[in-house]
């Protein structure tokens, strides 16, 4: 194995509660991980300012301060935590390559991916600018903040009928915007939606712009067939046209489904190479939550220290 000796025992890819749980394993278990922090340190945590439903912080916690506490816990245990985004990889022979910054290359006997996924947005200032103070991309996470007020949902696929369905037994009401003259959403989700008595689908209507100067207020929409606005009053927004999980640079080297999640083996995180290992919302699109991203970084390291074992590497 060529330049084995310069190869880390496990380089750890990204730093939501997925990555930074491998590391706090990986470092206990003395494989001196590596972990990269990617493009957003921290993951989607971070532009999240309330945290209610982690077990462990019984008075909630603000998300930017939950992955400070995730990171200085790995750090304890002897993470060697670094800037940097991998940009390309190498897995077609062992140990692995994989290209920081586009420029350093660093080695590794195994991998743990835990790049997460990111929010598909509309692109408008306002959604960016009140992100955080009334916008959101997750009912599940946000929802319970908006009980007894006025919410919107953005999109017509099944994600957005879930959130419109979640968030109408706890909101007063919720406004689906819906673009086109139909929904995407499977029949039983668009069945839901029809159901709730306090939803409101807005066909063939997109939106222009969120309203408020420090909170969400409402937002002005245009009817696309007519191209009449109006707006409606409302205390949040939230996008549901789904997520882009960050798998691009793994693209011919794992398998992944139609949407690029990473495929992995049922009841374990191990992808079809020996040795990459994948967790977090990188191969979760049903739950996408910080608890079960967790859980499977801890399944990732524990994985990862298994193989090693068995291949003699530690």
């Amino acid at each position: 194995m060529s330049n084995s000796k310069d190869a880390a025992n496990v380089v750890i890819l990204g730093s939501g509660p997925a990555g930074y749980t491998a590391a706090i394993y990986a470092s206990r278990a003395g494989l001196k991980p590596v972990l990269y922090q990617g493009g957003q340190p921290g993951g989607q945590l971070t532009i999240t300012n309330d945290v209610e439903n982690y077990p462990g912080y019984p008075d909630g916690i603000n998300g930017p301060q939950m992955m400070v506490d995730f990171q200085k816990q790995a750090e304890r245990f002897g993470t060697d935590i670094r800037y940097g985004l991998a940009t390309s990889v190498d897995f077609s022979k062992k140990p692995f390559k994989i290209t920081i910054d586009e420029k350093d290359e660093v080695l590794a006997h195994s991998v743990i991916i835990s790049t997460g996924a990111s929010a598909k947005w509309l692109g408008l200032e306002s959604e960016q600018r009140l992100n955080g103070r009334g916008v959101s991309a997750c009912a599940v996470c946000d929802g319970f903040f908006f009980r007894g007020k006025d919410v919107v949902v953005i999109g017509g696929g099944d994600t957005a009928a879930e959130e419109a369905t979640y968030l109408s037994k706890l909101c007063s009401h919720v406004h689906m915007l819906v673009r086109r003259d139909e929904l995407r959403a499977s029949k039983i989700m668009q069945k839901r939606v029809f159901n709730a008595p306090n939803v409101t689908v807005h066909w063939n209507t997109s939106a222009v712009e969120v309203l408020g100067d420090d909170e969400v207020e409402g937002v002005k929409v245009i009817n696309n067939q007519t191209k009449e606005l109006s707006e409606i009053k409302v205390q949040g927004f939230f996008v549901a046209i789904g997520h882009q999980p960050n798998t691009d640079i793994f693209k011919g080297y794992l398998d992944m489904d139609d949407n690029g999640y990473i495929k992995t083996v049922p009841g374990s995180t191990y992808t079809n190479i020996e040795g990459v290992f994948a967790s977090g919302d990188a191969q979760d699109h049903i739950y996408r939550q910080a608890v079960t991203a967790a859980g499977t970084g801890c399944m990732a390291a524990l994985d990862a220290e298994r193989w090693l074992t068995a291949q003699e590497l530690v």
